[in-house]
């Protein structure tokens, strides 16, 4: 195992991360015109937002992650669910942009937010803190569904 914080950090980062470059990748070159078209709700905030908080919570995500790795009571297979979260991660940006099919992103991130619920409470159980770092991004992944409804609906 890992045992280096320093090179741990960097593996974690870097496998987070990749979800947001892979993400923003799709998001810039298939978004538009298509996204511009969509009619949204007010609910939906400027698109300068987006990638403030999404650097904010990726770098959240790598430190419960890393806090969890470093814990006396990690048990691998929760690993093994941040590795399949952080893919559900990536492919609502690539279903939602990418193929333009929101239904299926919609489905994608009812998904996402049941593994990062999974995560918040099996990190609880070894390390809280791990488990407080994944709050802010489930609620915005929860706010991030209720956008994804409403262009659903409206579309």
């Amino acid at each position: 195992m890992l045992k280096n914080k320093f090179i741990s950090f960097i593996l974690f980062f870097i496998i987070t991360y990749s979800a947001s470059f892979i993400g923003g990748l799709v998001s810039i070159n298939l978004k538009e015109p298509w996204y511009s078209q969509l009619v949204k709700s007010n609910f939906n905030p400027p698109d300068w937002i987006f990638a403030p908080v999404w650097t904010t919570l990726y770098l959240m995500m790598t430190l419960a992650i890393w806090f969890f790795w470093h814990s006396k009571n990690k048990d691998i297979s929760t690993i093994y669910i941040y590795f399949i979260h952080i893919i559900f991660n990536t492919t609502w940006s690539v279903i939602f942009f990418g193929f333009h099919n929101i239904l299926l992103a919609l489905i994608n991130l009812i998904i996402l937010i049941s593994l990062i619920i999974i995560l918040i409470f099996r990190f609880k159980r070894v390390n809280k803190v791990s488990s407080y770092l994944m709050i802010p991004y489930l609620l915005w992944s929860c706010y991030a569904l209720f956008l994804n409804l409403n262009l659903f609906i409206l579309n």
